[in-house]
């Protein structure tokens, strides 16, 4: 029986992409292994959402042409966004690749999965594609437009996960919280929550990756009285300066990201909010990003992320005048993260004496490493 190994970069949107590809190989008779070393057949799924990503692919791309050349692979297939993205340079560039292809067919994508994460969480990836169109984003032309999955067929596979004592369902997608406008003309986050949330049992439900400015109320209501979505509200706000909210096309301005911050911990209390922010956006001038570091001082996120811009081609931002330096991006970004360090040491103490609910994720010697809710995974 040949052998079959994958490598899956990127986010989880990739990694449930991975599993498909992984069911597929093994539904036309591979066998899969971890270790690429021997494998017959090594299968990489490629970022290429910002310079740091598409550098990470390549680096790995060239680490198994040499494995190639050396003989511990046979044959080399590159899956996903790079590829979709610069398929006609990448075979030029690389003649020792086998075989490219693009994203998965999200119509395609299977509720059949081989998992590769622990055995106690799993991801649904219920939407592919965005339609919000930030200017410095290059998903839409990579992934295509808004596609949601059928509120049944996501219930379905929830189900299945549960039966396979699955103790963490992560619901994920580029914009989550516009899902179901597309197949049902309006937006049914609140109805596939609610649905998932009935057969979960003591299992824990997270969400990830909501757009505060298309997330709904009643959303946040029902995270607020369940008992086993994680009280985990993963709002990447960008920036908090009108001005460069306005050049990066967000929807929404700081008084509504500020309304609904409000809103989220009095009806949620004790949330664990997490955002992420882009520092060195084309024209951000001192006055911005103090702005912005005053913000985030007052609001303290228990998690933040933090990303220097990074100028993508075929992006409307691209061609913007005024792009910062990257000595000047760094040193932004070392600010935010010192700043952070400091909310997070402060939000952490106040744990100390305190009982919570812990997810193991590994051991290590004496040591359990685990999560409360209050963590997505890694």
């Amino acid at each position: 029986m040949k052998t079959f190994s994958m490598i899956s970069l990127g986010c989880p949107r990739n990694l449930v992409d991975s599993e498909c590809i992984i069911s597929e190989f093994k539904s036309k008779g591979y066998r899969y292994k971890e270790d690429i070393i021997g494998a017959d057949i090594a299968v990489i799924n490629t970022c290429a959402f910002i310079e740091d990503a598409k550098k990470e692919s390549i680096d790995t791309i060239l680490k198994l042409v040499d494995a190639k050349t050396s003989g511990d692979v046979k044959k080399i297939i590159v899956v996903g966004c790079l590829p979709e993205r610069y398929k006609d340079e990448l075979k030029k560039e690389l003649p020792e690749i086998d075989e490219f292809r693009g994203i998965l067919d999200f119509k395609k994508a299977p509720t059949k999965r081989t998992l590769i994460t622990p055995k106690h969480y799993a991801y649904i990836k219920i939407s592919e594609g965005c339609r919000n169109r930030c200017t410095y984003c290059i998903i839409p032309s990579i992934k295509g437009p808004y596609r949601s999955r059928p509120i049944v067929s996501v219930v379905e596979e929830a189900r299945s996960l549960i039966r396979k004592n699955i103790k963490e369902i992560i619901l994920v997608g580029q914009d989550t919280s516009l899902y179901g406008i597309d197949l049902y003309r309006k937006k049914r986050l609140r109805e596939l929550l609610k649905k998932v949330d009935k057969i979960s049992r003591a299992n824990w439900i997270r969400l990830l990756y909501l757009n505060p400015a298309n997330l709904d109320r009643d959303v946040i209501d029902l995270i607020g009285g369940s008992k086993n979505i994680c009280k985990y509200i993963d709002l990447p706000i960008e920036h908090i300066s009108d001005r460069i909210l306005k050049g990066m096309g967000r929807s929404g301005r700081k008084k509504d990201i500020v309304s609904m911050i409000e809103y989220i911990r009095k009806t949620i209390p004790g949330v664990s909010l997490r955002s992420s922010v882009i520092v060195g956006f084309p024209g951000e001038r001192e006055k911005d990003f103090n702005e912005m570091a005053s913000f985030l001082r007052d609001i303290k996120f228990e998690r933040l992320g933090v990303f220097r811009y990074s100028r993508e081609e075929e992006t409307p931002a691209y061609k913007f005048k005024n792009q910062v330096s990257e000595a000047e991006k760094e040193d932004r970004f070392n600010k935010l993260m010192k700043l952070q360090q400091d909310i997070s040491r402060e939000i952490n103490e106040s744990f100390k004496g305190k009982k919570l609910r812990v997810l193991i994720d590994e051991e290590e010697g004496d040591y359990y490493i685990g999560r409360t809710e209050y963590d997505a995974p890694e």
